[in-house]
């Protein structure tokens, strides 16, 4: 048998309170797609941290094609020829497309240190050509949607093959979580491409993309390795029993819990609301009813959402809480009006990573932690560990950082913090489980299924057609900025997926 591409032995990190890697064992064979599994908190994020030099391991070896190596940075990474595409994005916001794609390997791009804005260009536009983008290189990067900056992460990744001397490994976290259906079949045929030349690790939480790309999945649980699984006639369910040691349920939307709609007057009543991107939404949600949103990129249903919560400017139109209507120019407006928002980018716009799950909790909730204009520590610390222990938070401790935390449990801190107060009327969920492994998803489901009975209204941007129809009592469908459809989700006469696609296009 060959030599290994890349290779981990005994691998062992710790971290206060935490042990993340306790003995992992990985081997990436030379031209294969290896897919990693595992639940949030297993381990995937510290081992793939430690295969780029971002982590020192405590033990343990690390191999790259036989030989033992010490990866101190990402640049010692790279010149081994070991690549990543982050899941959280690590690019520069305010540089172009072109000048992230070249950054660290310029090469003929610069002379004497001054940019040669053609020839980064032409370098540039080389990569995006690879994953068959039409992303303008001299685009600012904070000028792109979410899912364009993953495809610029996904071509400056592959600039590694000009780098290093060796055949490459390419690693991509999540990188499918923000793609629409028509980017993920685009980079899948990337990494079909990649493994005639290359080894590939790939991550995600959808356990169909791992069977569908890979050649071989190593799942992770408690951070050890447990099991391999070739994935040539493999099924979702094994994996799922090797990540949480069960099958799993199928019926993990909870659909058929009961749902308290209301007969009277909505609890959010939207009217010609307008904006940049969405022109004259209508949108009504009752106490404890669920509406999704959905459509393709571009179609204005995160806009909307933003909108709601007085982070999106509006144009025209009307809004109405328990009717009477309400002006929301800004954020605070609306959190005084009972209106929560869980973003999409929970590391960028939904927690601050290096304060305290405590601090995190609370953030917008000062009066829940506060005697008067000062914090009462032992008034925070009651509240916060009540819900710590709700929501089942894993964390060594209320004062950890939460950037410590796994992103399923980051991600219940963020769901906490509207909760705290017992205030909260209107609940936004913009892709509340992405990134999030099967069973903190159903977590997620759980708690809103929980809100939504109390009488909160939700509105949910889902994560997939799949879990809008899962979860929503009623679905509307956007299209360049309009609501072109409202179609009905009742138990035992849910939409298919197809029926929405009809309309999204």
């Amino acid at each position: 048998m060959s030599v290994p591409a890349l290779e981990v032995r005994g691998l062992v990190k710790h971290y206060p309170g935490v042990k993340a890697l306790d003995g992992v064992d990985l081997v990436v064979r030379p031209n294969e797609v290896l897919g990693l599994a595992g639940e949030n908190g297993a381990g995937k994020s510290t081992l793939l941290k430690a295969l780029v030099g971002l982590v020192a391991p405590d033990a343990g070896e690390i191999f790259v094609r036989g030989e033992p190596v010490r990866l101190r940075s990402v640049v010692e990474a790279a010149n081994h020829g070991i690549g990543m595409v982050f899941q959280e994005q690590s690019l520069v916001p305010n540089l172009t497309a072109a000048e992230n794609i070249v950054l660290g390997s310029e090469g003929s791009a610069v002379r004497r240190g001054v940019y040669r804005w053609d020839t980064m260009r032409r370098l540039a536009q080389e990569q995006l050509d690879k994953i068959g983008s039409d992303i303008d290189p001299l685009a600012r990067t904070d000028s792109l949607s979410f899912a364009e900056r993953q495809m610029v992460e996904i071509a400056k990744v592959l600039r590694i093959e000009e780098r290093s001397q060796h055949p490459p490994v390419i690693i991509l976290d999540e990188p499918t979580s923000v793609l629409e259906s028509k980017e993920i079949e685009t980079l899948f045929a990337q990494i079909r491409r990649l493994r005639e030349f290359a080894s590939v690790v790939f991550v995600s939480h959808r356990l169909d993309e791992v069977l569908d790309v890979c050649d071989r999945v190593t799942v992770l649980r408690g951070g050890q390795s447990v099991g391999e699984v070739a994935t040539a006639g493999a099924v979702p369910g094994e994996l799922h029993k090797l990540m949480i040691g069960s099958t799993g349920s199928d019926d993990h939307y909870h659909s058929g819990a009961a749902s308290l709609v209301a007969a009277e007057q909505p609890r959010l009543s939207v009217r010609k609301l307008s904006g940049r991107s969405f022109q004259e939404v209508d949108l009504d949600v009752a106490a404890g009813e669920i509406v999704g949103i959905v459509g393709v990129h571009g179609s204005g249903r995160e806009d909307v959402c933003r909108a709601l919560f007085g982070a999106e400017p509006t144009t025209a139109g009307e809004i109405r809480m328990d009717g009477k209507k309400i002006d929301l120019p800004h954020t605070r407006a609306a959190c005084a009006a009972g209106i929560g928002y869980v973003p999409a980018e929970r590391k960028i716009e939904g927690m601050v990573g290096a304060m305290s799950v405590a601090d995190n909790m609370t953030l917008t909730k000062q009066k829940a932690r506060c005697t008067g204009p000062f914090v009462a520590p032992k008034k925070q610390a009651t509240l916060v560990d009540r819900w710590i222990e709700r929501l089942s938070i894993r964390t060594p401790g209320r004062d950890t950082a939460i950037g410590r935390l796994s992103g399923g449990n980051q991600q219940k801190v963020v769901l906490a913090r509207w909760l705290v107060g017992g205030d909260i009327k209107l609940l936004l969920l913009d892709h509340p489980t992405r990134g999030l492994d099967i069973g903190a998803r159903s977590e997620v489901y759980r708690l809103m299924r929980e809100l939504a009975g109390s009488g909160v209204a939700t509105v949910l941007l889902a994560d997939s057609l799949e879990e809008a129809i899962g979860m929503a009592d009623r679905i509307l469908v956007m299209s360049d900025g309009r609501v072109v459809a409202e179609v009905a989700c009742p138990n035992g006469g849910k939409p298919s997926p197809l029926d929405l696609v009809k309309e999204m296009v």
